[in-house]
This record gives C-alpha cells, structure tokens and sequence, in this order.
C-alpha cells in the first residue's frame, strides 16, 4: 500500500530545512547503507547525529504527529529518528529493499514502512524519481516540496539518476503497531471509509458500528 500524504511540512518549515542544509556538511551516503545497498547507493547525507540533523528530524517527527493521514496509513508504534539526503547530478540508488531491523538508542526497529519526504521541488531537478516495485508493476514518484510517500519496506525500490540540479530529502522507517501489511492496509481503508461516512451521514448509526468493529479488529492485532 503506497500513501501520498500531502503538505507534511508548511512552506516556512521546508525553508527552514534548506537554509540549514545549505550550511551543513554532507558525507557519504553509504555510512548508512545495508551490505547489498552500499554496492548500488551513490548520494550525500547528513550525518546521522550532527545538529542538523537532530534540529530537522525533531521538525519531521512534530509534523508526522499532527498528520491524520500518516497516523492512519502507519499506524505507527517507533519511528526511526528521520534521516536526510541529497542527489546530485550523476547521484541515483540502485534497486534495493530496505535493511529488515535497525537499531536507534539502544532498541532495535523492526523497519515495517518506508516514507520519504521531498524537499526539494520536482522543477527543481530531473531524474531522481523514487521508483517503488509491487504486484501492480512499477510507480515512479516524484513529489512537491513538503509531500511525502509511505510504502511498505519490504517493497524493491529505486532512485532513478539525477541529471540536472539536486534532489533533497528525509527518509526515514517506521514500526507499525499492525506488523501485517495486508492487515494495515484493511485498517487503513475502514478508517477512511468511517470519515467519510462521518462527514456524509454524522447521525447515522453505522457509524458507531464501523468505528467499534475498527477499534476491536485494531485492538485484536495491534503490538503494543
């Protein structure tokens, strides 16, 4: 299941990453890379720790949480500090599926959902389409500033060559309370069946019963 979640970041908060990306320093984007990822991944990335990093991952992390839509889409139980890259001209990322457990403070992550949030503007650069594999072919994405795609981490996945500008944004993986995708994507279609349901017929009694058979089929697989 692939989610376009719209306007994460306002126009003010994607400034803000720019202006203070346009300070930091890069470093190779393979120090984070998996054993079969660092042989196809060529790109730039903030340090995983620096200022920079912790300044805009607590601006990601505060604007996933007032995001209705990647709350229902992810369901999410621990969210891996937010990461962030950039793609310059002759930059891309080969076909790879993301690393299965990843370890952050101590706690290991079970990697569950993909997103990436773009911050650059997609005239800003050609090339550089996120590509995500499924049963239904290949959906190559390519987003406005401050919009972001979540996708299932157990998904092949690519980022096409950058041949002109840069290409700038956060990744990061979730762990889902529902570990099953299929499971994840039923809740996921109910809830937003249940709004607009709400908004159509407020007083109609379905409503009530939608919502409590979500919350129970949620409280019979959610991890905890």
């Amino acid at each position: 299941m692939m989610v376009h979640v719209p306007n994460v970041l306002n126009a003010e908060q994607v400034a803000r990453c720019r202006a203070v990306m346009e300070k930091a320093g890069w470093v190779d984007g393979r120090a984070t890379a998996g054993h079969q990822s660092v042989q196809v991944k060529n790109n730039l990335q903030l340090p995983e720790g620096s200022p920079e990093a912790r300044e805009l991952g607590e601006m990601v992390l505060g604007a996933l949480a007032r995001s209705n839509l990647f709350m229902s889409a992810v369901l999410p139980k621990q969210v891996y500090p937010p990461l962030f890259n950039r793609y310059d001209a002759g930059m891309t990322f080969g076909s790879h599926v993301d690393n299965a457990i990843r370890s952050v403070a101590g706690m290991r992550l079970r990697t569950d959902v993909s997103s990436t949030l773009f911050i650059s503007e997609p005239d800003e650069y050609d090339g550089g389409e996120l590509v995500v594999e499924d049963t239904y072919g290949a959906h190559a994405v390519k987003l406005p500033a401050g919009d972001m795609i979540v996708y299932p981490a157990t998904s092949l996945h690519h980022v096409t060559p950058i041949t002109r500008g840069s290409r700038i944004a956060s990744f990061f993986w979730t762990q889902s309370m529902i570990r099953d995708e299929s499971k994840r994507a039923l809740l996921f279609d109910m809830d937003m069946a249940i709004i607009k349901l709400t908004r159509d017929h407020p007083q109609h009694p379905s409503v009530v019963e939608l919502t409590a058979v979500y919350h129970n089929l949620l409280r019979q697989w959610a991890e905890v």
